[in-house]
């Protein structure tokens, strides 16, 4: 924007503006996944059960969880109940949440997932290919930078239950990766390579 003063000179304003945040660390990380109690947080989105759902059976074939906790926020584009959030972190050692496919659900999820790691859960929060570029932003805005999300294929909303197998089949292997610190970049690789510009 330019603004002219009166002794005529030019005063020019930058409107991008600056994120400033506080550098905030992710939980720890587990070496070893059996045994641990997992908390699934639904955020109430169309085929977010059906996902979540098919991800607690192909993740129970391959770790031995103490207990699964099943969730459900009923407004994904708010952020969990601060009671919700205090009862997840008390009976759960895990957490994973869905699902980031728009806008307002996405930053939802990440502020949920933000929450728990704040009180030493790991989270891993799934998004669609469509919303990382706003999940490395907003997370970059909340300080905590190292929170790496589970990237699925975007659509989830129309799919069928085929599809919905294949999103599970990309949850599993990144969920158990962001648990135990091992998906380092996974966001950033995905935007370097990723072959239509946003």
């Amino acid at each position: 924007m330019l603004m002219k003063t009166e002794n005529g000179q030019v005063r020019v304003f930058d409107p991008r503006g600056v994120i400033r945040s506080v550098t905030v660390p992710t939980a720890k990380r587990h070496e070893q996944l059996d045994g641990l109690r997992l908390g699934v947080l639904d955020n109430s989105k169309w085929n977010a059960n059906k996902i979540l759902r098919g991800a607690i059976e192909a993740l129970s074939k391959e770790i031995d969880f103490k207990a699964v906790n099943y969730y459900v926020k009923h407004s994904f584009s708010k952020d969990a109940a601060p009671e919700l959030i205090d009862k997840i972190i008390e009976e759960n050692d895990i957490v994973l949440t869905a699902i980031g496919d728009c806008g307002s659900c996405t930053s939802g999820c990440l502020r949920d997932a933000i929450a728990l790691e704040k009180q030493g859960i790991p989270t891993a929060v799934i998004v669609t290919t469509e919303f990382v570029k706003e999940t490395v932003l907003t997370r970059q805005a909340l300080g905590m930078l190292d929170l790496e999300p589970v990237i699925i294929s975007h659509p989830v909303s129309s799919i069928t239950m085929e599809e919905v197998g294949q999103r599970v089949a990309q949850v599993l292997t990144q969920a158990q990766a962001v648990w135990k610190g091992t998906q380092d970049g996974a966001a950033e690789k995905y935007l370097e390579n990723r072959s239509t510009p946003d």
